[in-house]
């Protein structure tokens, strides 16, 4: 489930299929060294390759059998007490827990259908929402006309927006006396998939909306600002009617232009596949999901990504990119420096440049006029979520 009520057998489900597949998989890497360190130096024509293999292969294969078998037990085990235990909400601890594990293996979560992936919904004050006309109505007897859709960033949750004691979209809400709603989902899914999922939910949500929609806004942090991105592109493509509605998209923080970050945690795997004997530990640098592996040059549409090792050693390798029409953009950059100058830092993890869209080719710069665009000075990554600046840039653009 993705969220809202969640029933504790299929979070012990979740984490049991987990830990069979992270047992398995560190057995795989054990046996790629084994055969490596036997196989002895190429030179030598490897003479102990084969009896190596000979006498090591059944033990391997025993343990992989061994483990899932287990799990299977463990599975037949816990839906026998199914019925016993009651669904409940969960903490907020453990939603933030789910969030930072989707964001992580969120891809490999969803392919194998675990109960830990997290399916994309719409949420109010951290409980899903059911998108039809008579169940909004009730949900939100104050529901306005104007809407402002808030989209988290990787690893994170709805309740992240909460930080420091202050909440952009509780305060926004508040006033200008917009409904504010959130989006849920699994960060580890490719950023182009999760903006093929936030379209129709958008247009879902506009056409069962209790009153009129006059406006429709969107705020994305980090990699949200991407996701929303990718959404607007691929409305575009399929005429979907929620796009209509958009005026403003804000950006807080966003890898327009991807993260160093996970550049060099990419060349750290190509650097490990070198020499035969490091090549087993590649393995561990390619646990990166698919949204990260995005992050590394902002990869927005399935033709960044598609055909490609996304954990091969090929450059930026996107085309020109636009912004939605007639939508007001807007960006904001932190920076750790603490006054203008000729070289800015970043807030920790995305570049200046990137986040306000700026590129060394002209194709793929997205510009925006500067005063849709905000440098706050002495502000982290997370702390764009708390920053005054960043909030009365937010009222004031949300006012014009």
């Amino acid at each position: 489930m993705a969220s809202g009520r969640r029933h504790p057998i299929d979070d012990l489900r979740g984490v049991s299929r987990l830990a069979v597949d992270a047992t398995t998989g560190v057995t795989d890497l054990v046996q790629d060294m084994h055969r490596a360190v036997a196989g002895g130096p190429a030179a030598l024509g490897r003479p102990l390759a084969v009896p190596a293999e000979l006498f090591s292969a059944p033990v391997f294969a025993s343990i992989r059998g061994i483990t899932r078998l287990v799990g299977a037990g463990i599975e037949v085990a816990l839906s026998q007490f199914a019925h016993l235990v009651e669904e409940r909400s969960p903490v907020p601890e453990q939603e933030a827990l789910l969030g930072a594990l989707n964001g992580v293996v969120g891809d490999h979560l969803a392919l194998t259908e675990n109960p830990l992936a997290i399916e994309m919904c719409l949420r109010k004050d951290y409980q899903s929402l059911v998108l039809e006309r008579a169940a909004l109505a009730e949900r939100l007897p104050e529901a306005t006309s104007r809407m402002v859709v808030f989209v988290h960033g990787s690893c994170m949750t709805d309740r992240q927006w909460c930080r420091d004691g202050h909440d952009h979209s509780a305060a926004l809400g508040s006033d200008l006396g917009a409904t504010t709603l959130h989006v849920v989902y699994n960060s580890g899914l490719h950023i182009s998939e999760n903006g093929r999922l936030l379209g129709p939910l958008l247009d879902r949500l506009v056409q069962e909306w209790p009153v009129p929609v006059e406006e429709l806004s969107l705020v994305g942090h980090s990699m949200g600002g991407l996701v929303c991105r990718s959404a607007c592109h691929q409305a575009e493509a399929s005429v979907e009617g929620w796009l209509g509605k958009l005026r403003r998209l804000v950006c807080l923080g966003s890898p327009h232009h991807g993260t160093a970050l996970e550049r060099g945690g990419n060349w750290i795997g190509v650097l490990l596949g070198v020499s035969r004997y490091s090549a087993p530990f590649a393995r561990l640098a390619r646990i990166r999901s698919a949204g990260v592996t995005d992050l590394r040059h902002g990869n927005v549409l399935d033709e960044h990504w598609a055909g490609r090792d996304r954990f091969g050693a090929h450059g930026d390798l996107r085309k020109g990119l636009w912004l939605p029409k007639d939508v007001a953009v807007y960006f904001v950059a932190g920076t750790l420096s603490e006054r203008p100058g000729p070289v800015l830092r970043g807030d920790g993890l995305v570049s200046v440049d990137s986040a306000l869209g700026r590129h060394r080719s002209p194709e793929l710069t997205l510009q925006v006029p500067p005063s849709h665009e905000l440098v706050a000075y002495g502000t982290g990554h997370l702390g764009l979520l708390s920053s005054a600046e960043v909030y009365s840039a937010l009222c004031r653009w949300f006012s014009s």
